[in-house]
């Protein structure tokens, strides 16, 4: 049997941290025992899905690296095959017409809310002679739902869960109006996409003892179950916008790294030992569900952040500078083929302070910059008028070297020396001259960068 996963999101929002965590661990599973991973839009709710969100969840997946093996499948244009099989059901005496009316449904409600029991449908056309229906009313099919026994679910992940049959009551599998309902809808689909597994959170775990009513009544074999918990703020609440990013595409505008993002996720609620950094290939190699616990877990910002700083060190040095320069452009800073250079040439000094792109575009800005430059406060500061006469006699003594670390290294220390200052009074305004900000790689890392007509430039707009 090869293993076939899917993530089936519904187009009616954004792609949400928990649906991103529940498509890796699909494609994750799958990739572990060598099957395939599917993606299915569930847009059968057509008020509210719309073509924006759908290109939003595939832009999320793409740039998390979730590739499906297959073009994805719309829900929608499978509502002739799901009303197939509820004729199916109806034909063999498994499904029925039923001709309640809206208010009446409301009624049946209300009287049940108000004698305390739960506000299920009461049967009413369960065994009724359809020759009594109203004139004009168009029937919704149901499904005749077993009342005797119990569904047990051995599901991958929460174990053991048993539920009454009396608990439940008959469903509706198509509407009136012929559209499919999605508890419907999801069966006809999986069992048609030969889905082995299906993985979702916990809050679908009560459909599935409706669905599995379905698969019976149709003689389908049945895929196994693993439901995951949810994902919480801090706080144990249910994850919103108050705690901070949720949707996927937030992650990456924040500068979280795609490979950040997925490896954290799968650590929130799924572990192996001690291991935290894993690359792509080591997750798939260890992923299976036996590392994936029962209780909800907590999303940690910090600990996500600190995360992205480690997969920041170890990023392609070109790659930071293609995505530092495509932020700097949003941000209407130009970047030259020069600063190109010098962003890349200065990169592996600045992505060890880094912990988000935001903050290494922040840091290479003064890269890009044209003279005067801006200046951070702590910087202005620093540019005294004794200091500004001191940068103007330092700006002679450079120009008089070859820009190598050595040289830029002795010439500072001796220009100290004959000033009678410390290295760090002379470096921190020239740091404040070179980049409007007192924050900096080595200072002769940051002179080698910008060159010595650029640097000297600097220099002389900052002591005018």
């Amino acid at each position: 049997m090869k293993v076939r996963t899917r993530f089936a999101p519904s187009p009616t929002g954004l792609l949400h941290i928990g649906g991103a965590r529940t498509a890796l661990f699909n494609y994750l599973f799958a990739r572990h025992y060598g099957g395939e991973f599917v993606l299915r839009i569930e847009d059968t709710d057509r008020a509210r899905s719309t073509q924006e969100a759908v290109q939003v969840i595939l832009d999320g997946l793409d740039w998390l690296g979730l590739h499906a093996d297959e073009p994805p499948v719309y829900q929608t244009t499978r509502e002739a095959r799901h009303a197939e099989v509820a004729m199916q059901l109806l034909a063999e005496g498994k499904a029925y017409k039923c001709y309640c009316t809206p208010e009446e449904l409301t009624a049946m409600r209300e009287q049940a809310i108000a004698e305390k029991r739960p506000p299920r449908y009461d049967g009413r056309w369960r065994d009724r002679d359809p020759a009594e229906a109203p004139e004009g009313v168009k029937p919704a099919i149901r499904l005749r739902a077993p009342r005797e026994g119990e569904v047990v679910l051995n599901d991958l992940v929460q174990g053991e869960v048993r539920v009454k049959n009396a608990e439940m009551d008959d469903m509706i599998i198509l509407r009136s109006d012929g559209t499919p309902t999605y508890l419907h809808a999801v069966v006809c689909d999986d069992h048609d996409m030969a889905i082995t597994h299906v993985i979702r959170g916990d809050d679908h775990l009560t459909n599935t003892f409706r669905q599995i009513q379905i698969y019976d009544a149709m003689g389908w074999e049945k895929p196994a179950f693993a439901h995951i918990p949810l994902i919480h703020g801090a706080d144990g609440a249910k994850l919103s916008k108050r705690h901070g990013a949720v949707s996927i595409l937030e992650f990456r505008e924040q500068g979280f790294l795609p490979e950040a993002l997925c490896n954290y996720l799968l650590r929130l609620g799924w572990g192996h030992g001690d291991a935290e950094f894993l690359s792509r290939d080591e997750q798939i190699q260890l992923f299976t569900l036996e590392g994936v616990g029962r209780a909800a877990s907590r999303m940690d910002y910090a600990k996500l952040t600190h995360l992205n700083g480690m997969w920041l060190r170890q990023s392609d040095d070109a790659r930071l500078r293609d995505d530092v320069v495509e932020r700097l452009a949003k941000a209407d800073i130009t970047v030259g083929t020069a600063a190109m250079q010098r962003i890349l040439h200065l990169m592996p000094g600045l992505k060890e302070r880094a912990k988000t792109l935001e903050e290494l575009t922040a840091s290479s800005a003064f890269l890009a910059r044209e003279v005067p430059l801006p200046l951070e406060p702590k910087a202005e500061a620093l540019l005294t008028l004794e200091n500004k006469d001191m940068l103007a006699r330092l700006a002679k003594t450079l120009a008089g070297i070859v820009f190598t670390n050595e040289a830029i290294d002795s010439a500072l220390r001796a220009f100290a020396e004959t000033e009678g200052r410390k290295l760090g009074q002379v470096a921190q305004p020239l740091r404040a001259a070179l980049t409007g900000s007192t924050m900096s790689p080595g200072i002769d890392a940051t002179l080698i960068a910008l060159g010595k007509d650029e640097a000297l430039k600097r220099i002389n707009a900052a002591t005018a």
